[in-house]
């Protein structure tokens, strides 16, 4: 049986007030979130621990939707073992992404033969924001900083260790000379 002096007691309430906040604040990794993907089934990041990572919004109805040709270039040319890309459709802007996924996902195929991973449509700002993107966007939980997205095609780069490398604006090309030289690395 353990017994505690009052003294002890505060002192074990004191380092628990203090330490709770740093247990709370603890980084979660990528690797921690499950996604749904584009066919409704579960998709668990932790199956990309040790491969760079570039997640990407998506919108079929965008004027940038013509990136998909380059992102599916650049997941052919590097795709694989240590690389993949992940798409997100969002509405959130400009109503660009309207359909279903089902409708989403043959657009991607029919129109730029997209293989890489799609995920189901989801939220990426205000009061719905998907978790995933809550983690991306924000330094108190992603550990590395803060941003907010701006349009359809923002691009965060995740390193083989889960850990947010950083993010290039919507206008930024798949196949810039900042992606080609992060995945080299």
């Amino acid at each position: 049986m353990w017994i505690y002096t009052r003294m002890q007691m505060r002192m074990i309430t004191a380092a628990g007030v203090l330490l709770l906040p740093l247990l709370l604040s603890a980084q979660v990794s990528f690797y921690d979130f499950t996604v749904t993907d584009i066919r409704g089934e579960e998709f668990d990041l932790a199956q990309l621990q040790g491969k760079k990572v570039f997640v990407v919004n998506t919108a079929s109805e965008c004027s940038l939707s013509p990136q998909f040709k380059s992102l599916e270039k650049l997941y052919r040319r590097y795709g694989g073992d240590d690389f993949t890309i992940i798409g997100f459709p969002c509405n959130d802007f400009g109503g660009r992404e309207p359909g279903t996924d089902e409708e989403i996902a043959a657009y991607c195929k029919e129109t730029y033969d997209i293989s890489f991973p799609m995920m189901s449509r989801i939220t990426i700002r205000g009061g719905e924001m998907h978790p995933l993107y809550r983690w991306l966007t924000r330094a108190s939980e992603n550990g590395v900083e803060d941003s907010k997205v701006a349009w359809n095609f923002q691009k965060y780069l995740i390193d083989e260790h889960g850990t947010l490398a950083g993010h290039l604006p919507p206008q930024k090309k798949p196949t810039c000379k900042e992606i080609v030289s992060w995945l080299k690395e």
